[in-house]
């Protein structure tokens, strides 16, 4: 029998075994393969040995929280995370959504919302980077992340990595607004002294290679106080 693709593995981090049943339950019918876990640690590290289409996130852990584990998870992973919560706080939805989370439910919740909810965003993602692709965005981008090239209006931009992986994360996100903390957490993975300047000072030269190959254009888009969006048309 042949081993099951990533594209239908999804991880469950959930200390609570009722919770967790119901999800693997409700995922399987739906035709996901599930493998739950209880710990912060214990999740990482599934998350570095597997590859996993998507992971659904408890909150409140024995070991940690949701949050730390997302926070740990994007130094080396952009697969999708849904957050799991029995607090309705707003904060709680804006924290999660800041450090990178692609959904939020709050407990007690509808299994066949989680379900269906799981759908759309694997479905979205599926769009974006099918063959490891992202299709032309708004006839303007064209992304291959296989062979780390992005061409802009047709024309083929020489960026540098950190460049690069900048302008594919807007890319892969387009509208939403991500602040200067985010895209130094989720772009500079490696230690070292990289300050809040360094993004706006690689804005400033992706920028300046986008106006090159297209004058009277600026698909960058700066807001004040929260930081920056790619516009999608």
């Amino acid at each position: 029998m042949n081993p099951p693709s990533s594209a239908k593995r999804i991880l469950i981090v959930e200390d609570e075994p009722a919770i967790a049943d119901t999800l693997i339950y409700v995922l399987a019918n739906s035709g996901y393969q599930t493998e739950h876990v209880g710990l912060v640690q214990t999740a990482l590290a599934r998350l570095r040995e597997q590859s996993f289409a998507m992971a659904i996130v408890d909150v409140g852990l024995p070991d940690g929280n949701g949050f730390d584990l997302c926070r740990q998870l994007r130094r080396f992973s952009e697969i999708p995370v849904m957050f799991l919560t029995a607090h309705g706080d707003e904060i709680d939805r804006i924290v999660g959504l800041e450090i990178g989370a692609d959904d939020y439910v709050t407990k007690p919740f509808s299994p066949r919302e989680v379900a269906a909810r799981v759908g759309v965003i694997l479905r979205r993602l599926g769009a974006a980077r099918g063959n490891g692709q992202a299709p032309a965005l708004a006839g303007q981008f064209e992304l291959d992340s296989q062979a780390g090239r992005i061409r802009y209006c047709g024309t083929l931009l020489d960026l540098t990595r950190y460049e690069f992986l900048l302008l594919k994360l807007l890319i892969e996100h387009p509208e939403r607004i991500f602040s200067r903390e985010q895209l130094l957490e989720r772009v500079w993975r490696e230690p070292g002294d990289v300050f809040d300047r360094t993004v706006d000072t690689h804005i400033k030269t992706l920028r300046a290679k986008l106006r090159a190959a297209v004058a009277d254009q600026d698909p960058i888009r700066t807001h004040r106080g929260q930081g920056y969006s790619l516009q999608s048309r």
